[in-house]
């Protein structure tokens, strides 16, 4: 049952989406599902990309639209949202928002510092699925050792994907290890 997806990003800041390099390489990947990373730390928008949040916003919306006008599944990747998400939620809530409404299957946050306690990862969670109106799923690294913990909570909230590799490799000291998330799910929370 496993499905290969195109990971990329999305348009450059103050671009189009018919002539970005990355959007079309993805469309050229030929496959039916897509996952674009974008920006939902109003920091990154302004101080990475050197643009306005509203932009920032666009980039997200147009990229998306994009996709799905070319008939695919998109998801999005919410990069840095739990620490964008404590700075200023107002942002990063209507980066996913416009993610959703541009047509995203799912919107998926990420704690890509991997710094995040299962607590805040549960309440932020709750509110996003509250607020948009696609699927929720999470992207954990591991720095602080709570990738699992994290991933368990964000399931108890109301995230229905889960991104994670098999004994949780990854970069630093890892991502969400799924051997003990796909256990603990069937075994103890009775989630198949």
């Amino acid at each position: 049952t496993a499905e290969l997806v195109a990971f990329g990003s999305t348009r450059r800041p103050l671009g189009r989406v018919d002539d970005d390099p990355t959007l079309r390489a993805l469309l050229e990947a030929d496959t039916s599902t897509v996952c674009i990373v974008g920006k939902s730390w109003d920091f990154h928008v302004t101080e990475a990309l050197r643009t306005t949040l509203d932009e920032g916003a666009a980039m997200v919306a147009e990229s998306v639209a994009h996709l799905k006008g070319d008939g695919r599944r998109v998801f999005f990747d919410a990069e840095h949202f739990f620490d964008g998400y404590k700075r200023n939620p107002e942002f990063s809530l209507a980066v996913l928002e416009a993610a959703a409404m541009a047509g995203a299957e799912a919107v998926v946050l990420c704690d890509t510092n991997g710094g995040s306690l299962p607590p805040d990862v549960e309440s932020a969670v709750r509110e996003v699925v509250a607020h948009v109106d696609c699927a929720v799923g999470i992207h954990l690294h591991n720095d602080t050792g709570c990738g699992v913990a994290n991933a368990l909570a964000a399931v108890r909230a109301g995230a229905t994907q889960v991104q994670g590799t098999i004994n949780g490799y990854g970069e630093r000291v890892g991502n969400c290890d799924l051997v003990p998330i796909v256990a603990n799910l069937e075994l103890k929370m009775g989630i198949r």
